[in-house]
Formats: structure tokens, C-alpha cells, sequence
């Protein structure tokens, strides 16, 4: 089996990846958070910072571009590959309003022929691998053997393929009977998204669909960093692995971020996800008043006093 990591925008940058990387089981491919290219080219300076490649050493990390400009998507691609990049991939999953508001990501799958045109000059001017990240339709899944015609007419390096609809955002079970036909009817290799946040999910996924080889997983890591490793048998997972991983993310949001609040925002933010996962498991008891003193915590010191509470508890 190949893993990938999902694109998770806002949270999957280059400190998450080079910390998860080092602590718990590597992804054989991580798709970084979408580049959202200008019509100068201009990138924004955390967009250049998670493609650096001294930013992301000893992975293969492929990047996304969020764009439904062709001539955009084409300068960015270029830049990417004089950067030493030999693939990118296409955004047509990000069910955001902001996003789909200017018909891209998810919102480039309303307008078909556009999106034709589009893949058709992406392709005749790029020598570069390109993948695409798509859903299965806007408003219905019904849309989805429309999109898999046009798709198949392009020499994809990959179809990632989340199975629910834009207005679906992450509600509703994903729509295995779509990843099915796209299975069958595929021009090219097929990866599922969706939904695997347990050992369970993974094994009932598995058995559905035995001959699969390829599994692209996001907010599953976020709620348990360890699940990659339990689902290969190779569990890393412990308290101190953990406390570990918390600290380098800790100094590299501080190091990346600048101010102290930033860091600690950006630290609450990946605990809303764990102390979830926890509580649901069972795995350990802690009262309310520790949990809120770490989200009260107003500076570094506050901070690190609660969350050493938080893992004594762990």
C-alpha cells in the first residue's frame, strides 16, 4: 500500500509535515496545502515558505495549485518544476464558499467546459506530472460520469478522488459506489480520500475494496498522529513520542510565526483535534478545569504549564 497525506489547508504546512515526519510513520507522498497563484505570478510568503525544498528534506511532497486560470496554473507549474518539482496537482475538491465563490476548487466542477478547456491547454503547454484532487459533482453525484469523461481524456498521473459532493463539505458518508465506477471506468490510476479515521474505517475500506493500493488520508492523522502507524502494524504512538512531537511543533510555529500568540493559536488550533480523539477513545481522564486552562493560556509560560497537566493525564 502507498499513503498520502492529504492537502489540509491552514494546517499541513511545512512545520506540521517535517515534525509528523519525524515522529511518527513517514507518507510515502505528502500533497502540500494549495498555492493560490496570482495573475503576477506573486506567491504569498507562507505559500513560498511550504515549497522551499530546505523546507521539506527527505520527503516527496507534491504541491497544489488552486487556480481556475489556465495561464496561471501553467506559470506556477513552471516555477515549480525549475524548482526541481516533477509533479503537481489540481485543486477540484476545496468545498469553501470563498473558494467556490470564484469557481474554483470545488466550484470549477459547475462549469464543465470551462474545465475542458482548461485541462486541454494545461496539458498541451506543460511537460510536467499532473494529478487532480476532485470531488464527485457540485450539486449531485450524478455529475461524477460527466467529470470522469472529460478526465479520461488526459494523461493524468493520478485521479484523487474524495466521493462526496461541494454542498456535502465533510457531512454525509462518502459515496463508495462512485469510487467504485471510477474503479471500473478510469483511464487512469485511481486514489481514494475520505473519512478514514480509525484502524476500523481503514479495515472496513480495505475489505470493500481489497485490490486497492493507494490511500490518501487527512483529518484522521490530525485527531490521532499515530494511525498511519497502527494501520501498518508499526505503532509509534506513546506519551513521549507525543510530547516530542508537541514540542517541535511548538518551536517551529514559534520559529516560522514570530510571535508568541501566533504560535499558541496555531497550538490550540491541533489540540481541539486530539483532546477530541482522546476523549472519544477512552484512553484517559482529565478534568475540564485543565483542558480550559490550556485554551485560557494567554502567553508561552501559561501555555506550557497546562499542557504539561494535559500529558500527565495522557
Amino acid at each position: 500500500m502507498q499513503f498520502y497525506m492529504a492537502p489540509m489547508e491552514g494546517i499541513g504546512g511545512y512545520v506540521y509535515r517535517n515534525a509528523y515526519h519525524k515522529y511518527f510513520e513517514p507518507f510515502d507522498k505528502y500533497f502540500l496545502p494549495f498555492i493560490s497563484p496570482n495573475p503576477k505570478g506573486r506567491l504569498a510568503p507562507w505559500e513560498l515558505n511550504d515549497i522551499l525544498p530546505e523546507h521539506n528534506i527527505g520527503m516527496c511532497v507534491v504541491p497544489q495549485i488552486l487556480t481556475n486560470r489556465a495561464e496561471d496554473f501553467i506559470q506556477t507549474a513552471r516555477r515549480l518544476q525549475s524548482m526541481g518539482y516533477d509533479e503537481v496537482n489540481l485543486n477540484l475538491g476545496c468545498p469553501s464558499k470563498t473558494v467556490v465563490a470564484r469557481g474554483r476548487g470545488a466550484g470549477f466542477l459547475k462549469e464543465p467546459d470551462k474545465l475542458k478547456c482548461f485541462l486541454d491547454e494545461i496539458f498541451q503547454k506543460l511537460s510536467i506530472k499532473i494529478s487532480l484532487k476532485t470531488r464527485i459533482g457540485f450539486w449531485d453525484s450524478d455529475e461524477f460520469e460527466a467529470l470522469l469523461n472529460i478526465y479520461n481524456q488526459y494523461p493524468l498521473e493520478e485521479l484523487i478522488i474524495h466521493p462526496r459532493v461541494q454542498k456535502d463539505y465533510y457531512k454525509n458518508r462518502p459515496d463508495w459506489n462512485a469510487y467504485e465506477k471510477a474503479k471500473i471506468e478510469s483511464h487512469n490510476p485511481v486514489c481514494y480520500n475520505g473519512d478514514i479515521f480509525t484502524k476500523k474505517d481503514y479495515q472496513d475500506w480495505k475489505t470493500h475494496f481489497p485490490e486497492e493500493q493507494t490511500l490518501m488520508i487527512g483529518r484522521g492523522i490530525l485527531f490521532f498522529p499515530g494511525l498511519l502507524g497502527s494501520l501498518k502494524e508499526n505503532l509509534k504512538y506513546n506519551r513521549a513520542v507525543y510530547h516530542c512531537f508537541h514540542d517541535a511543533l511548538l518551536e517551529g510555529y514559534l520559529q516560522s510565526l514570530h510571535r508568541e500568540e501566533n504560535a499558541i493559536f496555531k497550538m490550540k488550533e491541533l489540540w481541539n483535534f486530539t483532546l477530541l480523539s482522546l476523549e472519544n477513545s477512552g484512553t484517559f481522564q482529565m478534568s475540564m478545569e485543565v483542558v480550559q486552562n490550556m485554551k485560557r493560556s494567554k502567553n508561552l509560560e501559561e501555555y506550557e504549564k497546562a499542557v504539561e497537566q494535559i500529558f500527565l493525564c495522557i
